[in-house]
């Protein structure tokens, strides 16, 4: 049987999907599932947000159902404030060998089984408190959080088609700067 496309399977198409993941009981571990809890209470039309402890093959479904994705993970490396690169498909198989998929996988998986092709980058936002346990942000991650926030408003505005893809290559975080 022919692997159905996100639409028959009854997912609704949305332009942009923001896909979060992280434990907030890791302290600054959790800015991806605050960046995603910030952007869902905005209620932005086209763009549906999911947040999670770590990406899920589940969720190759829901990226296929969309014409951009943006990937968001606290990061212990990149420059402050945060950074953003561009991400394409894993080259090379899918590898279910993982406790949990990476970026580039997931699209390759959503690529295999759905045809998907969505534009997809990858925010990483500073944080610094990542050995304790206790829910909460450090003051320093709090504040690149909104700084990733706002970027990530002024790209989303501009709106699901072809320039407001575009825009998320132009936000102020250099693309390949920091590690993840």
């Amino acid at each position: 049987e022919r692997n159905r496309s996100p639409g028959e399977a009854g997912v609704s198409v949305s332009a942009t999907l923001v896909l979060a993941w992280g434990n907030p009981g890791r302290r600054d571990d959790g800015l991806g599932p605050a960046f995603a809890a910030s952007i869902d209470a905005l209620g932005l039309p086209r763009v549906e947000v999911e947040s999670a402890y770590q990406l899920q093959v589940e969720d190759a479904v829901k990226l296929a159902a969309c014409s951009r994705v943006l990937f968001v993970d606290a990061d212990r490396c990149c420059d402050e404030p945060f950074r953003v690169q561009r991400v394409e498909p894993a080259a090379g198989g899918l590898g279910f060998t993982r406790h949990g998929l990476s970026p580039a996988h997931l699209l390759a998986l959503g690529r295999a089984l759905f045809g998907a092709h969505p534009q997809a980058w990858l925010m990483g936002i500073r944080g610094y408190d990542f050995d304790g346990f206790g829910e909460g942000l450090s003051e320093a991650a709090r504040v690149n959080l909104e700084a990733a926030i706002a970027a990530a408003l002024e790209a989303l505005a501009v709106g699901g088609g072809e320039g407001g893809a575009s825009r998320f290559t132009a936000m102020p975080a250099v693309e390949g700067r920091g590690g993840p």
